[in-house]
């Protein structure tokens, strides 16, 4: 496990290190552990789809047969366990890790996560269990217990794990209930993306974070990391093109999906173009999934976006005329079809067992709208393999194969808008692939001018910190801090004072140094310095004054010329000279030496310009 010594923020990737699947972060932050998502890797089948936990508590996991004290193995090492959202590669490995490793801690997740994680592990576990026979696989007793010890959160709530570590809830976007978390011990933070998108989708709205949030560290996901994606209509367009095309010439469309997201989206896309064209050709969805979805959507519809929000009593957008419900004997009907079927990356389940039946027909599609994970039957298809050996026997890829990105994922677009927004000290990105990522490095370090990571699975990486404490400053230092900045903004204000350290009372405060060279007197010393100033024309002491007092009300004229801010500029006359003076001013003011030159100027050059003009018209 990662060393908590020392101030600096420490991570180790177990998962999504340089890779696509299986995420699971561990941060330490002022001595606390905490683990960022607990997912499964699609593409492997053996003890690689989990992290590995071992490297938590240093050694190796006893099996489920031979750990004495099971329930309290992580205990020791994890402050809490926070889940992004509900896909499996962010919490496909939660019961695993609870049940047969050993935690007994808290889980938090948003509301929506925690009421639909269940049903996409349960889904997950039949598949394992029922149709891949895994015997060495968690329970729905494992699943249930698991979620007992999940505390759910809301968006923008803080929850205070302990008396130092808070966390805090952003909206993501990408799927319902997906949120990035704050990670906060005392003035130092680290903020956690799981998966996000910046652009507002049919049913979801765009990612967004508080602005200005600066946490020390950003982790960001970069599955598009080289990707900036095309427009969305046109996308869109060329879907319905290629399915209308394939359905019309007889043949079926197979569109792999995950239950919730995605398969809405595009759900709600096929049902508007079949109405509004009078298609009567059927759409299939997996089983369950509507209804899945309409009671989901129907639970938690503030986390939609505001057009479904808005017409959601009048009109259910997922009430769907056109689209119903699949059975496995439909899969052989003659004629054509669309069906929406899970798991989206054809890594097990009923999506593969119908692209096993309908691949060799040249006739058919299958449309990949999503990233793939490499290993999985969905990422060998795009990949364009014509022959590929699924469970023991090889099949021919004959059918028509499209990919198009209907992700939900920030593009390379999309990262550098929320570095933007949120303007963190370091960058570190996970959840991608090396090269893509190495990328985006070069470019978010050369315009951004903050150091990337991109660690891979079990390399260690620190992050320095910088130490903070607050100080209570005098309101007339604020004051005299704010006079000094000449611009309106004031936005750059100099401080000028004296930090003062009491060891008896472990206390620390600023003075001004008047009063410390007052208590300790030693005589104060001022630098000053001046610039003699020629003009074209002769100068009007009495428009100088004026022009200057819009910087200082409370200037006086003086018999030899013009003192500001209490002396500390003066504007003074040379001899008998009408065209030369002398700026003088303390080294405290020196930020306003260009504003008074500037100021002297024009307002010479506008006496000037009136004195011709009045020439020119007694002429």
């Amino acid at each position: 496990m990662i060393q908590a010594d020392g101030r600096d923020i420490k991570i180790v990737p177990l998962g999504a290190g340089q890779d696509v699947g299986r995420s699971c972060i561990l941060v330490t932050i002022g001595g606390k552990n905490i683990m960022l998502d607990c997912g499964m890797h699609m593409g492997y089948q053996d003890e690689r789809r989990f992290p590995d936990f071992s490297y938590i508590c240093g050694h190796p996991i006893p099996p489920p047969g031979q750990q004495a004290d099971r329930d309290r193995l992580l205990d020791n090492y994890l402050d809490c366990v926070i889940i992004s959202h509900f896909h499996l590669d962010h919490c496909g490995s939660l019961p695993h890790m609870s049940e047969i490793v050993g935690y007994s801690g808290k889980i938090y997740m948003t509301y929506p996560t925690k009421a639909i994680a269940p049903v996409l592990l349960e889904d997950y576990r039949k598949v394992q269990t029922e149709f891949r026979g895994d015997k060495n696989f968690f329970t729905s007793e494992h699943i249930k217990n698991c979620m007992k010890k999940v505390v759910p959160v809301n968006i923008h709530e803080t929850v205070q794990v302990d008396d130092e570590l808070s966390i805090r809830a952003f909206y993501a976007g990408h799927v319902l209930g997906a949120a990035m978390f704050e990670v906060r011990v005392g003035k130092h933070s680290v903020l956690y993306t799981g998966d996000y998108n910046m652009t507002p989708d049919r049913h979801l709205g765009a990612a967004r974070v508080l602005p200005g949030l600066r946490p020390d560290l950003l982790i960001s996901e970069s599955t598009y990391a080289t990707t900036i994606r095309d427009s969305k209509r046109a996308r869109e367009r060329d879907f319905l093109k290629k399915v209308h095309e394939c359905v019309q010439n007889g043949g079926k469309v197979l569109i792999p999906v995950f239950a919730l997201g995605r398969a809405q989206e595009l759900c709600i896309l096929l049902e508007s173009y079949w109405e509004r064209m009078a298609l009567k050709v059927p759409i299939y969805f997996s089983q369950g999934l509507a209804e899945k979805a309409n009671q989901y959507y129907r639970l938690f519809i503030n986390w939609t976006n505001e057009k479904i929000k808005k017409t959601f009593v009048e009109h259910n957008m997922f009430d769907f005329k056109h689209i119903r419900p699949f059975d496995m004997q439909l899969a052989n009907d003659p004629g054509p079809m669309v069906l929406f079927s899970t798991p989206g990356m054809l890594h097990g389940g009923q999506s593969l067992r119908v692209f096993k039946q309908w691949c060799d027909n040249p006739k058919n599609m299958i449309i990949m709208p999503g990233y793939c994970v490499a290993g999985t039957v969905g990422a060998k298809v795009i990949g364009g393999v014509k022959k590929i050996e699924i469970e023991g026997r090889m099949h021919d890829i004959n059918l028509a194969v499209e990919y198009m990105s209907f992700s939900a994922h920030a593009d390379a677009k999309g990262i550098m808008q929320l570095i933007r927004d949120c303007n963190p000290r370091h960058v570190m990105f996970v959840h991608g692939e090396k090269l893509k990522m190495d990328f985006l490095k070069d470019k978010v370090a050369k315009e951004f001018g903050v150091r990337v990571f991109c660690p891979a699975n079990g390399e260690s990486v620190s992050i320095p910190t910088e130490i903070g404490r607050d100080i209570s400053v005098p309101a007339d230092m604020v004051s005299r801090s704010i006079a000094l900045d000449p611009t309106p903004g004031k936005r750059s204000c100099p401080f000028r004072g004296c930090l003062v350290i009491d060891r008896q009372f472990n206390s620390l405060e600023v003075v001004p140094y008047e009063k410390v060279a007052k208590e300790f007197n030693v005589p104060l010393h001022t630098i000053t310095l001046s610039q003699k100033v020629t003009t074209k024309g002769d100068i009007s002491w009495e428009k100088l004054m004026e022009g200057l007092s819009k910087h200082d009300a409370e200037l006086q004229m003086k018999q030899d010329g013009i003192e500001m801010f209490h002396g500390e500029i003066c504007v003074m006359s040379i001899g008998r000279q009408k065209n030369e003076l002398e700026l003088i001013w303390d080294e405290c003011r020196e930020f306003w030496k260009p504003v008074i030159l500037k100021e002297i100027e024009r307002i010479v050059n506008d006496d000037e310009g009136t004195r011709s003009e009045a020439a020119v018209r007694s002429h």
